[in-house]
């Protein structure tokens, strides 16, 4: 009977040592979510980044944060080794609409839902869409410059971002659907700096050197536009200059008069609803196809 009762306690020791560590077990089974971001090296995408940290660590998910640096081989890269991670899905910004899409397709096979996050993808499957309207913003901008000098004589020079992103499209097709048909009008030069500020000045440096006269400066993003800026003072040319993002660095450059407008997102807002997204596909709610979040020009 002894023998029988210590057999009895000793099971049930076991089967309570077994359910302690199936319950740590459980605990430590932590859902990871993947965040490939085109790069670092710009404050909206590191404010993306910390709005999608800020929201993972409130819904209890691991966010593991990969930097393309700007490389769509080193993008694809990224994304096969998230998917060998088995997360439960992929938040994406992409270097490239185009280059995106084989890494993409990966994804796919793997049944990993990806959500792109401002720049759009030109194939694939994609869950979900998040991005500020970039039509609407590039056309926001095209609206302050007739606000600010009307009917008067226009030189126009575009700085845009990277040839291929989908943001630089949809923005240069907002700012020209809204000043293209005006009379009073003339695009001087649009030319590609890849939304980084160093290019952006030498980009504007070359530009000034072939043509002084110029009224404004709209640069796909505030990166280029704050480079574009320190060439406009550097030749004492007193020309507007518009950016495209609503960062730290520009609202002081508005204070200062280096800047004199930027269409303002909320890139930590986009990092969060990505995050948000992410724990619905994997509550299996229903989610939206695409997700807007909302613009305004700042001015001083």
């Amino acid at each position: 009977m002894r023998s029988f009762k210590k057999i009895l306690s000793l099971s049930l020791i076991a089967f309570l040592m077994i359910g302690i560590f199936v319950s740590c077990s459980r605990k430590t089974d932590v859902r990871k979510i993947g965040l490939v971001l085109s790069t670092l090296n710009n404050p909206f995408f590191v404010s993306m980044k910390d709005g999608a940290e800020k929201k993972a660590n409130e819904l209890g998910y691991k966010l593991i944060v990969l930097d393309s640096q700007n490389d769509p081989v080193k993008e694809r890269s990224n994304i096969e080794d998230l998917i060998q991670l088995n997360v439960e899905a992929l938040l994406i910004n992409p270097t490239d609409s185009d280059a995106v899409i084989k890494a993409i397709e990966v994804a796919n096979q793997s049944n990993i839902p990806v959500i792109t996050l401002d720049r759009q993808s030109n194939g694939g499957k994609i869950t979900t869409h998040i991005a500020s309207d970039n039509i609407k913003g590039g056309a926001m901008a095209g609206e302050f410059v007739l606000e600010k000098f009307g009917n008067q004589n226009i030189n126009i020079v575009e700085i845009q971002g990277i040839p291929g992103a989908s943001a630089t499209r949809d923005r240069g097709n907002g700012f020209h659907s809204v000043l293209d048909d005006k009379s009073n009008v003339k695009f001087i030069s649009s030319q590609a700096a890849d939304f980084d500020r160093q290019k952006g000045l030498s980009v504007m440096e070359n530009i000034i050197q072939g043509n002084k006269d110029i009224q404004v400066v709209f640069a796909h993003n505030d990166e280029m536009a704050l480079g574009a800026a320190k060439a406009i003072r550097a030749n004492n040319i007193d020309a507007v200059v518009i950016g495209f993002d609503g960062g730290d660095d520009a609202l002081e450059a508005i204070e200062s008069n280096e800047m004199q407008a930027t269409v303002a997102q909320q890139p930590n807002l986009i990092g969060e609803l990505g995050i948000q997204i992410a724990d619905k596909i994997y509550n299996k709610e229903s989610v939206d196809k695409e997700i807007a979040a909302d613009l305004k020009i700042v001015t001083k």
